[in-house]
């Protein structure tokens, strides 16, 4: 891993705290400046070398495995995963506890998938126990969709736990690591995932506008006419690229060419393990700072992924998440409001260009916004501690 000091942002721009888009280094956005012809050899050079360089991501086993690129946010490659890789005539188990389980859920019922939804609320996690039940009740149940980190409360959910439990009975793994992938390991060998999803704007630290699946080429070839869609049909992206290197319809040129230059930086800085060691850093200065004012955090440290923190909004009356939100973006910081429904919340995100020296400011802004705003204390209710026993129990 190389060590080196993260540069403030270039243009003067806030520091997104948040789970993607987020803040993405000078060099990144300068490789944007130069136009590509999506027919062009440099350009199915660019595509074929970005293929490359993410399944090298996902460890021993990956020569089974290929990658698919798919225009559109992340939603647009979930859906394509769901309706390219579970039959018109199969069954997923989805494992929900936040707003992405739902809308995979939502996606599912449009696409006219059978599915079977386990819904755990706000932010308890699946166990492998409950999914083992269910799949003795429901023999219908083909595959098993898995949240790697569920960014509405930022729990990293026991994927490993759950997989295990999924292959024991015969069932098939699909994994939506929007926010994780690139940071915490998944790697194909130990989770055997027919297929998985993530993002450029994410932990990899490019910007919005593809996606991409990495399937079994066993699943890929599998999956040919299985798709609801003509433009989200993952097998004939597959088959198109394998077979004249370009992509089927207007690729994102720019964004590709973005997403490169960001992989190699990723590379230079020791690949997973090294842009996971650098989020978990700036989690821990900036929890360990925000505890110290008296913020709570939704979850125990056992569940907090180095992706993004919940933390409980204060108690006192002089606080309101907008004066707190304008403070922290008068200072230089962009945050992100809460998604839980049982009590006030926010969100606070690790990734991205940043480093601990961002994060200790983070927590001084934050401290001086409380200070603005006449707020003595940063605890939370006593309703929103009790809804944290939820989780110990």
């Amino acid at each position: 891993m190389k060590n080196f000091l993260i540069p403030k942002p270039k243009l003067g721009e806030p520091y997104l705290l948040t789970p993607g888009p987020l803040t993405t280094s000078y060099e990144v956005k300068e490789a944007m400046l130069r136009d590509w012809g999506s027919w062009d050899d440099d350009f199915r050079a660019m595509t074929r070398d970005m293929r490359t360089r993410l399944l090298a991501l996902i460890g021993p086993g990956s020569d089974a495995y290929d990658c698919v690129p798919i225009q559109g946010s992340g939603s647009y490659c979930v859906e394509a995963m769901l309706g390219s890789f579970v039959p018109k005539d199969g069954k997923v188990l989805v494992l929900a506890n936040g707003a992405y389980g739902l809308r995979a859920a939502a996606t599912l019922k449009c696409i006219g998938r059978d599915y079977h939804l386990l819904d755990k609320g706000d932010y308890l996690p699946p166990r492998g126990d409950e999914v083992r039940e269910i799949f003795a009740q429901d023999a219908a149940i083909t595959h098993v969709l898995i949240i790697h980190c569920e960014t509405s409360s930022g729990i990293l959910n026991p994927v490993q736990e759950l997989a295990d439990a999924a292959h024991a009975a015969g069932r098939k793994v699909l994994v939506d690591s929007m926010s994780a992938f690139g940071a915490v390991p998944l790697e194909a060998e130990t989770v055997r995932y027919a297929a998985m999803v993530s993002s450029a704007n994410k932990c990899i630290e490019g910007v919005p506008g593809f996606g991409f699946v990495i399937a079994r080429k066993d699943e890929l070839v599998a999956a040919k006419g299985n798709s609801h869609s003509l433009s989200l049909d993952v097998e004939a992206q597959w088959s198109a690229m394998e077979k004249t290197g370009q992509w089927r319809f207007t690729p994102p040129t720019h964004v590709v060419a973005a997403f490169i230059e960001a992989l190699k930086a990723h590379e230079i800085e020791g690949g997973v393990a090294g842009r996971g060691a650098r989020y978990h850093a700036n989690r821990d200065t900036m929890v360990g700072g925000m505890r110290d004012l008296g913020f709570e955090t939704l979850l125990d440290d056992r569940w907090l992924s180095p992706i993004i923190v919940t933390f409980f909004c204060p108690a006192d009356p002089k606080f309101s998440f907008d004066g707190f939100y304008e403070a922290m973006k008068e200072k230089g910081f962009i945050i992100y409001p809460g998604k839980l429904t049982v009590v006030d919340s926010f969100r606070i995100g690790c990734i991205g260009q940043m480093d601990e020296t961002v994060m200790h400011a983070v927590v001084k802004a934050a401290s001086e916004a409380l200070t603005a705003m006449g707020v003595d204390t940063a605890a939370p209710p006593a309703a929103a501690l009790e809804e944290r026993k939820k989780l110990a129990a």
